[in-house]
């Protein structure tokens, strides 16, 4: 069976909307967008570039499979990312993108729900989903998300789409790695562990 892993940025107060960009989210009038783009930190490069060194697929919800179809392909034969994502399947939950140009890119036929089941159940690689909120809140309601890579910035947004947002089923994770980097991030890794102990 293959896990899912969600890879996320979030803030101190569990934002996890537009980090890379001003224009990326800014649904609700989310004013603070790209606040994940601060000083270079090498730990943090570092972390990425072990993150995507294996084999892994990547599950993407149709707003950030827009952002990152136009920007990835897009970007120099050296770039370590971009090979890595270029590479990679993507499975996309959409309803409404009629075309899936970038390539190994394929739509997740049917109730989203159902369909990743099935992938957890196939032979492949880990599936990473990238950012894409909805569809994180969708799968962590339906308890299909194996662990959590949150890559938490010493900021405090007020607002925007969190990582658990109100109604997230409760349950417990185990914590399995950390570290912080020079410029504060915390870099952790939780494991989904099961219903919460009853009282």
């Amino acid at each position: 069976m293959r896990s899912i892993i969600a890879i996320t940025q979030v803030s101190v107060d569990g934002v996890m909307q537009a980090p890379g960009g001003p224009e990326e989210d800014p649904s609700n009038g989310f004013a603070h967008g790209g606040w994940a783009m601060g000083a270079p930190d090498e730990v943090m490069s570092q972390v990425i570039r072990e993150t995507i060194a294996g084999e892994f697929a990547m599950l993407l919800g149709r707003r950030t499979y827009e952002i990152f179809a136009s920007y990835w392909p897009n970007q120099p034969a050296g770039n370590a990312i971009a090979k890595a994502f270029n590479r990679a399947t993507k499975y996309v939950a959409t309803r409404t993108l009629g075309q899936l140009d970038w390539k190994n890119s394929q739509r997740i036929a049917g109730d989203v729900v159902d369909g990743l089941r099935r992938l957890k159940a196939a032979d492949g690689p880990p599936l990473h989903i990238w950012g894409s909120s909805n569809l994180l809140q969708t799968l962590t309601a339906a308890g299909l998300v194996d662990e959590y890579h949150l890559w938490v910035k010493p900021v405090v947004l007020g607002a925007g789409k969190r990582l658990f947002e109100n109604g997230a089923p409760a349950g417990q994770l185990t914590l399995v790695a950390t570290r912080s980097t020079p410029t504060g991030i915390l870099l952790t890794t939780y494991r989904a562990a099961g219903a919460l102990p009853k009282a």
